[in-house]
């Protein structure tokens, strides 16, 4: 541990010190807390629909959504810190959604999944909300009728994105939400018997 002095702490007359240490206080607040905290999301599932029949496989064996840390899910709001909106939404709903979201712990993030959620789908009806994003702050959408396990975990996966990149920030920072739009991985065919020809 030394002693350093910079111009204008000298012309102060005073001294800090450094050391191994603060530098590593400082790289563990800027990546290691990000790092905890995108492993460790606990998703409130809000679904109502064949979406949340979807996000209810993800949460089996086969998907697993348990590999990105993401299986606690949880269904009082105060633990929660990721609200996945899976399918229509009434309007008679709508202030339930929306004091869901009010009692979520900060920082929070939300997930629009599927068409219902995001545009309305084919209910363009005065009874469904058409687009959540109207009430709440969206960071991701992802797209389907309903969409795939797949895209479901892509989905966490662009917010573990935004929680290691970005940092933490309260949901009045961000604003109305990142809107970020997932693509569906590409899934390539393999076929079962490829047998090799000999010429």
């Amino acid at each position: 541990m030394g002693l350093a002095t910079s111009e204008s702490a000298f012309t102060r007359g005073t001294e800090y010190s450094l050391s191994r240490l603060d530098t590593f206080t400082d790289l563990f607040k800027k990546y290691g807390i990000n790092w905890a905290r995108k492993y460790s999301l606990w998703p409130m599932p809000f679904g109502t629909a064949c979406c949340g029949i979807e996000l209810m496989a993800v949460g089996a064996s086969r998907y697993d959504i348990g590999r990105f840390g993401a299986e606690a899910m949880r269904f009082t709001p105060r633990q929660c810190d990721l609200l996945i909106v899976a399918g229509r939404v009434a309007i008679k709903m709508l202030p339930v959604l929306q004091r869901i979201y009010k009692q979520m712990s900060e920082p929070k993030w939300v997930i629009s999944m599927g068409a219902c959620a995001s545009t309305g789908g084919v209910f363009d009806t005065y009874a469904v909300v058409q687009g959540i994003d109207q009430f709440l702050p969206v960071d991701v959408y992802i797209p389907g009728c309903p969409p795939r396990p797949e895209t479901i975990l892509e989905g966490l996966m662009a917010i573990q994105r935004i929680v290691e990149n970005d940092g933490v920030k309260s949901s009045a920072e961000r604003g109305r939400g990142l809107g970020m739009v997932v693509d569906a991985p590409v899934q390539v065919a393999v076929p079962l018997n490829v047998e090799k020809s000999v010429n």
